[in-house]
């Protein structure tokens, strides 16, 4: 084994990620299909060598994927699973200096969340009350009210078992990124949905998955995302049509609530402050679109 080839050093410093610091599948996906990308392009100019791939080889890398017209943030990304590999190489003592220790990520504006109404939301309810489906019906009712309710993610949701709702102590249990344990509250509308549901199961034993589909088995992202478009397209004219839009919904309508800014980030299960605050940004939009709408002095023809 050549422990300087670019191919083994990519597959150590996966394999580091996904054992040192417990990666979602979701990232450890993500960082190797960027890795792979940058294999493919050092392959193509004959560099095998981590040690032979140097600042001139990752700016052209960057040139390319900026020529193929890739999204900015995209390429932040992948330039961040670069800098991880080579920073990996560093500790290990297969190269000296990084060659992206000097290359800054592209600059790009942060797009706000698209979120929708809570008049949006509620009408999602009456949709499925009108549908009818008993078991299905409770069942998609404990999806939108963890997504937006408790704010989870699509994986948290996927992952969480009966043994994880905390019904009298009315909070949830949630395995998140970076394999982090938060406790998520529990509202009383939370509560007695989720109740309902699980007394609608067949089998609710505390190790059994939570959420089921038709053939018994734990749900899976593309059937959440599969049902939340589902309702989402009937209420909303928004683009993107995703289970994530449920979780931006709650911490902008918590925000716009005067929620602490604190609270909301562990509630949120973020890592950094900064995070959280990109939706007081989506309250203050939202504020002024308002204001724009509504106050006399904003009219042009007032002035």
């Amino acid at each position: 084994m050549n422990k300087y080839n670019l191919e083994e050093v990519i597959r150590m410093a996966i394999t580091e990620l996904s054992g040192v610091s417990r990666a979602s599948a979701n990232t450890l996906e993500a960082y190797g299909r960027d890795l792979r990308d940058f294999l493919d392009f050092c392959t193509e100019h004959n560099i095998d060598d981590i040690r032979l791939v140097k600042k001139n080889i990752i700016l052209l890398h960057l040139k390319y994927l900026h020529e193929k017209e890739l999204a900015k943030n995209s390429i932040s990304r992948k330039l961040s699973a670069i800098r991880r590999l080579f920073n990996f190489s560093v500790r290990n003592n297969l190269i000296e200096q990084s060659p992206v220790k000097k290359i800054p990520n592209p600059k790009f504006k942060r797009k706000l969340p698209e979120t929708i109404s809570l008049d949006s939301f509620l009408e999602i309810y009456r949709l499925i009350d009108e549908e009818n489906e008993n078991d299905c019906s409770k069942r998609n009712k404990a999806i939108f009210e963890l997504l937006y309710g408790c704010a989870l993610r699509v994986s948290e949701l996927c992952g969480l078992n009966i043994g994880d709702i905390d019904l009298s102590g009315m909070n949830i249990r949630v395995f998140g990124k970076g394999s982090k344990t938060r406790i998520v509250p529990l509202g009383k509308k939370s509560k007695s949905i989720i109740e309902d549901y699980i007394n609608s199961l067949e089998n609710s034993h505390h190790g059994n998955p939570l959420l089921l589909y038709s053939n018994n088995e734990r749900i899976t992202r593309h059937q959440v995302y599969s049902i939340v478009k589902k309702y989402l397209s009937r209420v909303s004219d928004i683009e993107k049509k995703s289970p994530h839009i449920l979780r931006h919904s709650a911490a902008t309508h918590m925000l716009d609530r005067d929620a602490d800014l604190m609270a909301v980030k562990e509630i949120l299960g973020h890592e950094n402050l900064s995070t959280t605050q990109i939706y007081t940004h989506v309250s203050i939009e939202r504020l002024k679109k308002s204001y724009k709408k509504a106050h006399p002095k904003s009219q042009e023809e007032s002035l």
